[in-house]
């Protein structure tokens, strides 16, 4: 993610960016927790999909893309990624063991 002054989501990208012989050498892990308001929900499955959110596969683009802001949120703790049944077992088991 490359985010702004202000600590605004300015691009979201499942490649390491940004990308160049200057870019910064500091990494953001995206762990992809959104808290949004019931309001802004009913309008999101309203907006249109763009170009960015088709490339990417990553809908929080549909939100910068419509002229929305996303603050984003720094923390020290270790997350663990939850896409499949495998990854929601392992995450149940790692609750159990109290490590999260």
């Amino acid at each position: 993610v490359v985010v702004d002054r202000d600590g605004f989501a300015l691009y979201f990208s499942r490649s390491p960016i940004p990308h160049g012989e200057t870019a910064r050498q500091v990494a953001y892990k995206h762990i992809g927790l959104y808290g949004y308001r019931r309001d802004f929900l009913s309008q999101f499955t309203s907006l249109p999909v763009g170009p960015l959110e088709t490339e990417e596969h990553l809908e929080q683009l549909r939100v910068l893309e419509n002229g929305y802001r996303i603050k984003l949120l720094e923390t020290d703790r270790d997350t663990i990624g939850i896409d499949t049944p495998e990854d929601l077992e392992r995450a149940r088991g790692r609750l159990e063991l109290c490590e999260l």
